[in-house]
């Protein structure tokens, strides 16, 4: 073949790629699917300790998360997006995408960061499941239960026995049971609607000064003190990678950017409803106390109501959507955990000259997570602590501001440094729930 035939062949093969993109003007079944998909995603156990911190600053955290919550969740996550599809590595993963931006060095640091900010929700996880199980024997089924380490033991062997007895039947499982639990949330935030009381709120909560007020400093530590929980309980990072890369096949470089805004905006519309609709119903059903309570029991919001109130259908079906929510949640986890492990296991072998062989990999990270898991369980550290000193952080640092770094370094995602209100708004962001690490030592 001739060279100018070879040129010919390719600006049909080209053309023809481009006749097969859809018209991003319109709105197909699959850009639906996909806000689903995104909505099933940003929709997790989460969103159960949620109204437990955006309702302990009364009134003023209300507003707050109300105004932050849909920003919060969508200029991050936008960013995310733009930093992946600009990438020519991006259909390899995130890892791949910083190893081209910023190196070898750079994509091993991110592993490592990466594994650790799932493995940390795992371990909070194993926390929750453990006091929400035992909460649920002794006050639902009026049972006393097994010794904390007895109980801590068997629920983690439990779910790591189901997660390795079948990867992809689990996987599936845990996709199903997404809009079910979804649809829970809002069954029970309508029943509890005739426990809703007005009087109930003030206007900081537990963060009123002397004369029940609140000044602009009080406003301000309200504010740094819901951000960690509303960036944990709306993150679904791990899910974008994916969704621009399939945006991008379908519509083309030129347009991926507006139908991924396109299609991000209905789905954290549908989010933000749904959350902020469960989240005020939880709140106006309890007082500031019984959330502080909440907190120092160390239970999901679900599990507090249930202890609370006498209506028997809750009293079970409350703890029991908390459960499956969290079990579905660990299990989940648990396959983002187990796959960056691996990969970190072998390549410290791979450089000290060594081969492991995959049995081997895999036992040392079973032993690991059940280990781990279990004695992080029966410790029962607090789990809002958890999210504000850890997971949260650790969020922040992959989500808000690796992304704005890469915008301001590489030159291939130059020309989104001009979205400077939008750029501010989530680097400022980024470093408060950074910071909000050392919140426990103030």
């Amino acid at each position: 073949m001739s060279q100018n035939a070879a040129k010919v062949q390719e600006f049909e093969h080209t053309t023809e790629e481009l006749h097969q993109y859809k018209d991003p003007n319109k709105w197909h079944m699959q850009d639906t699917t996909w806000a689903m998909s995104l909505f099933g995603t940003a929709i997790g156990a989460g969103v159960l300790f949620l109204p437990i911190n955006a309702g302990a600053g009364g009134i003023l955290s209300l507003l707050l998360i109300t105004v932050l919550a849909f920003p919060v969740m969508y200029f991050s996550h936008r960013a995310m997006a733009k930093m992946i599809y600009s990438s020519k590595s991006a259909g390899e993963g995130i890892t791949a995408t910083v190893r081209e931006y910023f190196g070898t060095k750079a994509s091993t640091a991110f592993d490592i960061v990466y594994f650790f900010s799932i493995y940390a929700i795992l371990l909070m996880y194993a926390v929750s499941l453990t006091n929400t199980a035992s909460s649920f024997i002794e006050h639902q089924l009026n049972m006393q239960a097994p010794p904390r380490i007895i109980l801590s033991l068997i629920l983690v062997l439990g779910l790591i026995f189901i997660v390795n007895f079948g990867h992809d039947v689990t996987v599936k499982v845990m996709s199903w049971l997404v809009y079910p639990f979804i649809a829970c949330l809002v069954f029970l935030a309508l029943y509890l609607i005739p426990q809703w009381d007005l009087s109930n709120l003030s206007l900081a909560g537990n963060f009123a000064n002397a004369d029940g007020g609140a000044g602009f400093v009080d406003i301000l530590k309200i504010c740094w003190f819901i951000l960690p929980i509303i960036v944990f309980s709306f993150n679904h990072s791990p899910m974008i990678s994916t969704f621009v890369i399939k945006q991008r096949e379908t519509y083309g470089m030129e347009n991926v950017d507006r139908k991924c805004a396109q299609i991000q905006k209905f789905c954290y519309i549908m989010t933000i409803l749904v959350v902020l609709f469960f989240v005020y119903s939880c709140v106006l059903s309890v007082t500031s106390g019984d959330l502080a309570l909440a907190k120092e029991e160390n239970l999901p919001i679900l599990s507090f109501l249930a202890n609370k109130y006498s209506m028997p259908l809750f009293a079970m079906a409350a703890p029991i959507v908390a459960i499956v929510a969290i079990t579905k949640s660990f299990l989940g986890h648990y396959v983002g955990a187990y796959e960056g492990m691996e990969d970190i296991i072998k390549e410290f072998a791979k450089s000290r000259g060594k081969k492991l062989n995959n049995k081997t990999v895999k036992n040392i990270i079973i032993g690991f997570m059940i280990v781990t898991c279990w004695l992080v369980a029966y410790a029962n550290p607090s789990i809002l602590d958890l999210i504000d000193m850890i997971n949260a952080p650790l969020i922040a640092l992959i989500l808000f501001l690796l992304p704005m770094y890469a915008i301001y370094k590489v030159p291939a995602l130059a020309k989104y440094r001009k979205n400077y209100l939008s750029n501010a708004f989530v680097i400022i962001l980024g470093i408060l729930v950074v910071l909000s690490s050392i919140k426990a030592f103030f």
